[in-house]
């Protein structure tokens, strides 16, 4: 009872932190990790473990579906060359790196443990970034590019690290047998991915219950997560195509009254795991602490620190790396096309390379590392990976969290109101359909009124359930020119005229009017 007020009490805690950080312009995962760290040095709080296959399988699936749903694969695509080099070659340089500082500390630890530790902290949370971001007016594709790279990292990042896992507690690793296994899994997840989005969306709009919908939509993406794993595929490329696919179909079959509660839960059940995420790696740090002397955690803190310092470096040295071979980068790759490759300024880059802070999906990975049974072995210095993958989260958030505001006015950076003139754009294109979808109508609102009236009192007086009058195609203008907005917003987002954060924009202002027209004809 005492673990379950606590993370009751936590998780209230963790509102007002959010409130707090709203108010101050901070991630609140800066606040999450600070709160976690005091909780880890109040005595007699008692340990909770999580089952380590349940980790991953509890934080990331959720978190990684609802950012492929949100990415635009349009933009994607148009900033592929900055995406791919922070989600692929820094993620790798930053495990090689992790992995010879963590052994130049402790000497005795194996390599796999070693470039575990490296996968653990190697992707950067977009989240901690974005929450700041979002509030403030920066070139949109400055936050495309880091929510890109968050969903791809944790990929690449997560592969290595279950391979590491993989391979430290069985011993035996085979480079060109691992390289066809992966090729293979990766193929195999694609392709599952993409069967499961028509399937799980096929079975879900013929559910017509908000709750059962909801519900059965959090059911189906950890579903999809243990299907894949049981399979012996990849649960994280699985997911990612799963809610990439599922966003190119799911707006236009799913009613307004279903998709409002559910973006309004998703967003709680996120923020709800990340708060659990920073309360259970606080309280295993406690025992943790308690069992080391204060040499071990003089050793431990000093490889901490040095870890922490090579994972803000080398995606520092990364991104300027980058930034000075833009220009050549986009003389090689742009010739031949009829417009150049485009690249985020000087300023922009200093901004992106100081955009690093790890979240959730570090924490995780930390939790899932086997703690050891009667049946399987515990990971080589478990203890030592999970206190300084907290120390990275923990110094990224503050440090890089703390100063990301005060970076950005210095900076100067301004708004290049993109979203702004798509947004625009979406509304002027779905005005024009709308008209366009009543011109010839000949029912007069004072018309359709009176027999609506008139209808609503016989149902009264028969107990009918007859509906209110329609059109003569069966269908109310309102509701008709609703529709052809939908389809011209749908279409709009196909052609790539408008990204997907457009898109949800105008498509969530269509889902009220939608549920205020509804409500008027019901």
């Amino acid at each position: 009872m005492i673990v379950f007020e606590i993370v009751i009490a936590l998780l209230f805690v963790g509102a007002l932190l959010s409130i707090l950080a709203q108010r101050w312009s901070l991630p609140y995962p800066a606040l999450l990790a600070l709160a976690g760290a005091g909780l880890a040095l109040i005595p007699d709080v008692p340990s909770v473990a999580l089952d380590p296959e349940l980790a991953l399988t509890l934080f990331v699936a959720p978190v990684l579906l609802d950012a492929a749903f949100d990415s635009s694969p349009r933009d994607l695509r148009d900033n592929w060359r900055q995406i791919t080099g922070l989600a692929l070659l820094a993620v790798g340089l930053t495990v090689a790196a992790v992995a010879l500082v963590a052994r130049a500390f402790v000497p005795g630890l194996p390599w796999t443990a070693a470039i575990a530790l490296g996968a653990i902290v190697a992707p950067p949370d977009a989240a901690a970034a974005t929450a700041v971001l979002k509030q403030l007016p920066l070139p949109r594709r400055l936050i495309v590019i880091l929510e890109g790279e968050s969903l791809f990292n944790d990929a690449s990042a997560l592969l290595i690290y279950r391979a590491a896992v993989a391979t430290a507690l069985t011993g035996s690793f085979s480079g060109s047998t691992a390289l066809l296994l992966l090729a293979a899994s990766s193929l195999g997840s694609v392709l599952l991915g993409l069967v499961l989005a028509r399937v799980v969306l096929w079975a879900l709009i013929r559910v017509d219950h908000p709750a059962t919908a909801v519900l059965l939509q959090f059911l189906s993406t950890f579903a999809v997560w243990i299907l894949a794993e049981r399979l012996h595929l990849s649960g994280i490329i699985t997911v990612v195509v799963f809610g990439i696919a599922a966003s190119r179909s799911a707006p236009a079959r799913t009613p307004a009254r279903l998709r409002v509660p559910t973006n309004a839960v998703w967003e709680v059940l996120v923020f709800v795991l990340n708060v659990l995420a920073f309360i259970l790696v606080g309280l295993q740090l406690g025992p943790i602490l308690q069992r080391l002397s204060q040499g071990q955690l003089a050793s431990h803190v000093a490889a901490a620190a040095a870890v922490c310092a090579a994972v803000i470096l080398v995606r520092v040295a990364w991104v300027m790396l980058y930034e000075l071979s833009a220009g050549w980068l986009r003389v090689r790759f742009a010739a031949g096309r009829g417009k150049p490759a485009r690249h985020p300024s000087k300023r922009a880059a200093v901004l992106v390379a100081w955009c690093g802070m790890r979240g959730t999906v570090t924490l995780a990975a930390a939790l899932a590392l086997p703690v050891g049974s009667a049946t399987e072995a515990a990971f080589p210095e478990r203890d030592f990976i999970l206190f300084v993958a907290y120390c990275v989260v923990l110094v990224t958030l503050v440090l890089q969290g703390i100063t990301l505001s005060p970076l950005i006015r210095w900076l100067a950076l301004e708004d290049d109101r993109v979203l702004e003139r798509e947004v625009l754009l979406a509304r002027r294109a779905l005005a024009e359909a709308g008209l366009a979808a009543l011109n010839g109508e000949g029912d007069s609102d004072e018309a359709w009124l009176r027999r609506k009236y008139e209808l609503r009192m016989r149902r009264f007086d028969d107990d009918t359930s007859a509906a209110p009058p329609a059109a003569a195609d069966g269908q109310h203008p309102t509701r008709r020119a609703l529709e052809a907005e939908r389809r011209a917003l749908s279409s709009l987002r196909a052609r790539g005229v408008i990204g997907d954060d457009a898109f949800h924009r105008v498509e969530e202002e269509l889902d009220w009017a939608e549920l205020n027209a509804d409500a008027k004809l019901s």
